[in-house]
């Protein structure tokens, strides 16, 4: 667990009375997460969960707080944002914003199978409709201005055979941004971040998605090769699982359904989001911050998903009698 900032139940107990929740009875950090501090409470109104902001400033997070309220409000699984007595939903806890959310009912599925993953693709596609109107736009803080921005930083720790890997990726993506492919994909929020363990489910129904904290306005489509990158996986070896794959897909076209230029664009985008990824967790690597515990991810897991994806076929996002 990252906890980079330490909280105490003395102090969550002076700062709850801001909110109608009762008294703070318990608090537990959450053993996940590498960007931000978490916690689960139990109040006398219940169980929530806490969080508090390492990177994302307070000018930032009313797009993100506000997205999960408006998909909540939509009918979308996710937390619920609480405000305040003020009807505020971002308040300083140690000098730094925090929130809190609705905890949702159920635990990570980590060995997905076809049916988890078809519930992921259909939420994801209601997700996505729900959110198109939402009036706050935030680009993708980690798209490909911060992909341009970090490849030459960590590019002095790879072997040369990452290096020639790195440089001829960014090379493709940029090229592909600039696309008529590209320009005719459809767009508006996203999660960008909906691995395995921001999604729960009881048995084999879903309750919701959360960690929302990378969230912003980006392709579709990246959001949901970011998904099956992770999802539909043999974990040990980055290959797809085409019964995975297969299930999540089409459950996400019967709700909305791709277009000619996402089927074009589909292998290009499986590569922008295992390269999204594998830049993050080399930064995460090479120049990790103090945490008081702290264990970055392997950079290996993606750079082989990153291979595989340039050197292998890609299954078709949609069959023509799809």
């Amino acid at each position: 667990m990252a906890v980079f900032t330490p909280v105490t139940l003395d102090d969550l107990s002076l700062w709850i009375t801001q909110f109608d929740l009762g008294k703070a009875l318990a608090i537990k950090g959450i053993p996940s997460g590498i960007e931000n501090t978490n916690f689960f409470i139990t109040t006398e109104f219940g169980e929530y969960v806490l969080t508090i902001f390492e990177n994302l400033s307070f000018e930032q997070l009313p797009f993100y707080l506000n997205l999960m309220r408006h998909l909540a409000e939509r009918g979308v699984l996710v937390p619920a944002p609480i405000a305040n007595h003020k009807g505020e939903l971002i308040n300083a806890l140690h000098g730094k914003p925090a929130s809190i959310v609705s905890k949702l009912e159920g635990s990570s599925q980590m060995d997905p199978q076809a049916v988890h993953c078809a519930a992921v693709g259909a939420m994801l596609a209601r997700m996505h409709i729900a959110a198109e109107n939402f009036a706050i736009r935030q680009p993708n803080l980690r798209g490909l201005a911060w992909r341009n921005e970090t490849a030459p930083l960590v590019m002095p720790y790879l072997s040369d055979s990452n290096k020639q890997l790195l440089t001829e990726e960014m090379a493709f993506q940029n090229a592909f941004a600039e696309s008529d492919t590209y320009r005719q994909l459809q767009n508006g929020p996203i999660h960008a971040d909906l691995f395995r363990n921001n999604v729960m489910f009881n048995g084999d129904h879903l309750t919701g998605f959360f960690d929302f904290y990378f969230a912003g306005c980006d392709t579709w489509l990246f959001d949901v090769a970011v998904t099956v990158n992770d999802w539909c996986i043999n974990v040990e070896t980055g290959v797809l699982d085409q019964e995975r794959v297969r299930a999540m897909l089409d459950a996400y076209h019967h709700v909305r359904p791709f277009t000619a230029a996402e089927q074009l664009a589909w292998q290009p985008m499986l590569r922008a989001g295992a390269l999204r990824f594998w830049l993050s967790r080399l930064y995460d690597f090479h120049m990790p911050r103090d945490a008081e515990m702290l264990t970055p991810h392997d950079p290996g897991h993606f750079e082989r998903i990153l291979r595989l994806r340039i050197e292998q076929a890609t299954p078709p996002l949609f069959t023509s009698a799809g």
